[in-house]
């Protein structure tokens, strides 16, 4: 929209720094005028005419002085006036079409300033869906001010009749759209009204939710328009401000005194702050606002009320389209249940927990708990304010990002579920392929009843993880140290194939055989609490679980087993959906290695269920073929699906593992390489992402040791609780090596070789630690002098828990490849076994089902699809796993 000088007169700036437009000078020429810039030019063009920096500085200085030397001069105190605040002022009045604007400390503080006019026995008329902050304030005027306020249905022009009074009203108060409800009220129609029945009244509106882009409520009649400028004027949320603008130059004075006596002007730095963030004002406003339209769609899909002026079903969209330029990017949607509510907030991960709105990030909240939570519950009540309303406030990430982020928090809250039969189908809108839960249904909250079941669905499905080698940090990262993973080469692959006859079956070939089948309504539903928290492990159901074991004499399968059923009946529930279905895991592997196979199988069985009861959706069609090692191939599977499946695959580790420190199914699911370190209270944890192992060459070697990883970690917590300064020298000494491990990765100016003889001490220096722990073994030590000796000279670890399992020896670049196979010789000849890898390849795999991909026959042409078989995944050799899944189809990585 052009922005055009107002037609009213000009007045004389007032001498507190109150700002008024000059009129366009008069020019004879005979070329035609300028056409006046559109907004987001005004926006951008900082011009001031009536002051002129003596430097021509292209930004606004920061006047940061609180006197001005010199009598007579524009400024002389910067309570009263301020170069840095003249400027913005200016501008903003510019951008708002208004011929006078002040800007304060807060959008409190404007609405204070402004309530100043005010004198005890007048009387306001305000809407009933308000801001927390404005009802506090209006309150406190009304008790302690003696101030009548009456509160009215905004939305319908006559509710204002009944107590529009033209001796007694002197302020009417509007907002629209309000917050949180996103109500609509006529301004121009209810500002009419207001003068011709009140002349002395002053029609006063909060435009924050809207900013001077998308509407100006000076041009629809009102006296005085006021914004919270911490909102979308500066866009980052890194100030507070108020920002007051007028025309009528009566009101101007007041307003400009009554800020030069309470000295609430913004100061110096802020006005600097908030006039750079105005610039970006429509940029970030048309990206918002875009994004905020398709956030407000998929929820009415999903079908939740939805309260967004640009839905074609919001009740004033008509009116709010004749008034302002768009809807604006905040909204809110209710779930009919308060607790059901709370968790979705809760479950939000890129949605940041907050008040406030108009910043580059997105927020969400529940209004009746945070911004709106000084409004008494009697009150909202009252007003129609829903306790289980939550507000969302788009900002400028990826629409798509926003989308996953949330659409993720309504499934792990149960408040939605997928619509299997269309999860396969083609491209369709994303709130079609997601369900309500009905209010009633026990599934949201409490076990789905065991006679419910589903047909089986979908085609066979084949998923796979990686395995990991933990290079320095064992058993350390257990208590917070950080610890340096990667994933490996070798993988484990599940198959899922379904069934019709309401049996579950898990079938493990590579761990003793094991085959069993389970009725999906024998299993021990009535003892799973749905709502139990997913950081922790629901105890009787773990407990159940076991009892319905057959008798088998490997602990490894049984527990297995456990975290199958363990994360088939937690999905079941939050579901809603129980799929028959056989579900076979091969390996490729050691098992109790630790190569992380654990985390592995976690891993596929997480995936495999969560794509099963349509928790996550299929991933796309690979466009490209995979190149596994760079990690460059196509990563079809979104983050928030591998979220997810780090979350169970977790819950599947402490099962296996009972403390485990959440680093091997991390690398399981995501790939690559990491620094991780674990959440505790000193501490909020997390992972960074490492590149430089992936150019760097491992030799492993199985032991072929077995050992027990829960024992392990449970010895070394011993040992800490009974040599607490002892480890705790250790634990720090482990850091150190992983804090410098990182500095070295991440120094691009590093020497290749210089880096390579770091790693090889560091190698050294950690094994020496872990044996301090008591977690080494007489065979590891045994391969570690082994590749130590000459000709070969090379630095090894252990790697993983210890206790047996498998070593890692670094193979520097210009090893020869002749050394490095009499070396495997040597080691294979003493009864190890060796496995050449390279490290940071993809994380968790699905091979996208073969119903949707054409495969070509051996003769050319297009074949017939066909499926995966079973029987070949059954009797294939371990060490030729990968070869043949790949040969089966497109598979999409995270």
């Amino acid at each position: 929209m052009p922005i055009a000088p107002s037609p009213r007169p000009s007045s004389p700036a007032t001498a507190v720094g109150g700002i008024t437009t000059p009129s366009s000078p008069v020019i004879a020429s005979a070329a035609p005028p300028r056409k006046p810039y559109r907004f987001a030019t005004a926006c951008a063009t900082v011009d001031d005419p009536n002051t002129k920096d003596q430097y021509g500085s292209s930004s606004i200085p920061i006047y940061q002085t609180a006197t001005f030397k010199g009598m007579g001069g524009v400024y002389d105190y910067s309570r009263s006036g301020n170069p840095t605040r003249s400027h913005l002022q200016h501008h903003l009045a510019k951008i708002s079409n208004a011929r006078h604007a002040y800007v304060v400390s807060s959008g409190m503080a404007a609405m204070d300033v402004i309530c100043r006019l005010l004198k005890p026995g007048d009387e306001i008329i305000a809407g009933d869906d308000l801001y927390g902050g404005t009802n506090r304030l209006l309150g406190y005027l009304q008790s302690h001010g003696g101030i009548i306020v009456h509160h009215v249905d905004t939305t319908q022009v006559n509710s204002i009749e009944p107590v529009l009074s033209a001796s007694k009203t002197r302020m009417v108060l509007l907002e629209s759209p309000t917050n949180p409800l996103l109500k609509i009220a006529d301004i121009q129609a209810i500002a009419a009204s207001v003068h011709a029945v009140a002349p002395d009244a002053i029609v006063v509106a909060d435009n924050t939710m809207m900013s001077p882009y998308l509407q100006r409520p000076l041009e629809l009649g009102c006296d005085i328009v006021y914004d919270s400028g911490t909102k979308y004027l500066s866009g980052h949320h890194d100030l507070m401000a108020g920002v007051i603008v007028c025309d009528r130059d009566d009101i101007n004075d007041q307003i400009a005194f009554t800020i030069n006596t309470i000295g609430n002007a913004l100061s110096p730095q802020d006005s600097f702050l908030l006039l750079r963030g105005v610039k970006t004002l429509a940029l970030r406003m048309d990206k918002q606002q875009a994004s905020a339209r398709r956030v407000a769609e998929f929820l009415y899909a999903a079908g939740f009320k939805t309260h967004y002026p640009g839905l074609a079903s919001h009740p004033g969209k008509d009116i709010h389209d004749r008034l302002a330029d768009g809807p604006g990017a905040v909204l809110s949607f209710e779930t009919g249940d308060k607790e059901l509510s709370e968790r979705i907030v809760g479950a939000a991960r890129l949605w940041g927990i907050s008040v406030s709105f108009g910043a580059v990030n997105s927020l969400i909240s529940m209004p009746c708990l945070m911004s709106h939570a000084s409004i008494s519950a009697a009150t909202r009540a009252a007003r129609g304010l829903p306790e289980d309303l939550i507000r969302l406030c788009v900002g400028i990430e990826d629409a798509d990002d926003l989308l996953d982020d949330l659409e993720s928090a309504l499934i792990e809250a149960g408040a939605v579920r997928p619509v299997l039969s269309k999860l396969a189908g083609p491209i369709i809108e994303r709130g079609d392929k997601l369900e309500r839960v009905p209010a009633g249904e026990d599934q949201k909250i409490k076990h789905v009843q065991p006679q419910t079941q589903m047909p089986a669905v979908g085609p066979n499905l084949i998923v796979s993880a990686p395995g990991k080698v933990i290079l320095f940090g064992e058993h350390a990262v257990v208590h917070g140290v950080t610890a340096i993973a990667a994933s490996i080469d070798l993988r484990c692959y599940g198959f899922s194939s379904p069934r019709s006859d309401g049996l579950v079956s898990l079938v493990l070939p590579d761990v003793g055989g094991f085959s069993h089948a389970w009725s999906i309504d024998s299993l021990p539903w009535e003892s799973s609490t749905p709502s139990h928290p997913l950081d922790d492990l629901d105890a009787p159901l773990v407990q159940a679980l076991q009892a319905v074991l057959p008798k088998s004499d490997d602990n490894r399968a049984d527990q297995a087993a456990v975290a199958f059923l363990y994360l088939f009946i937690k999905l079941s529930q939050s579901s809603g959906t129980r799929v028959p279905h056989t579900f076979i895991v091969r390996s490729a592997l050691p098992i109790s290695a630790g190569l992380g196979s654990s985390a592995s199988y976690s891993g596929c069985v997480a995936a495999a269920l969560l794509l099963n009861t349509g928790t996550v959706g299929l991933p796309a069609i690979p466009t490209v073929p995979h190149t596994h090692v760079s990690h460059s191939g196509r990563k079809a599977i979104p983050t928030s699906s591998a979220d997810q499946a780090n979350i169970y695959a977790f819950l599947a580790e402490k099962i296996l593992h009972g403390n485990p420190s959440g680093i091997d199914n991390a690398v399981a699911v995501y790939g690559g390489a990491l620094a991780y370190t674990r959440p505790s209270a000193k501490s909020p944890g997390g992972m960074d992402a490492l590149r430089g192992f992936a150019s760097v060459r491992f030799l492993l070697t199985d032991s072929r040791v077995p050992r027990n990883t829960r024992e392990l970690v449970a010895a070394v917590g011993a040992k800490k609780d009974n040599e607490p300064e002892y480890v705790g020298g250790i634990l720090d000494a482990v850091q150190a090596i992983a804090d410098e491990v990182k500095r070295c990765l991440s120094d691009p100016e590093m020497e290749r070789k210089d880096l390579l003889a770091a790693l090889e001490a560091f190698i050294d220096e950690n094994h020496c630690h872990l044996v301090s722990l008591g977690v080494s073994h007489p065979m590891l030590e045994v391969i570690r002098a082994r590749t130590a000796e000459q000709p070969w000279g090379l630095k090894t670890k252990l790697t993983g828990a210890g206790g047996g399992g498998c070593t890692i020896t670094l193979v520097p670049d210009d090893f020869p490849a002749a050394s490095l196979a009499s070396l495997v010789e040597s080691l294979r000849s003493s009864g190890f076994e060796c496995y050449s890898t390279s490290v940071g390849g993809s994380g968790l795999g699905v091979l996208v089902p073969q119903s949707r991909v054409a495969r070509a026959s051996p003769q050319g042409g297009n074949g017939k699809t066909t499926l995966p078989d079973l029987k070949k995944f059954e009797d294939v050799k371990a060490e030729e796993l990968a070869e043949w899944a790949e040969g089966e189809g497109r598979w999409a990585y995270v």
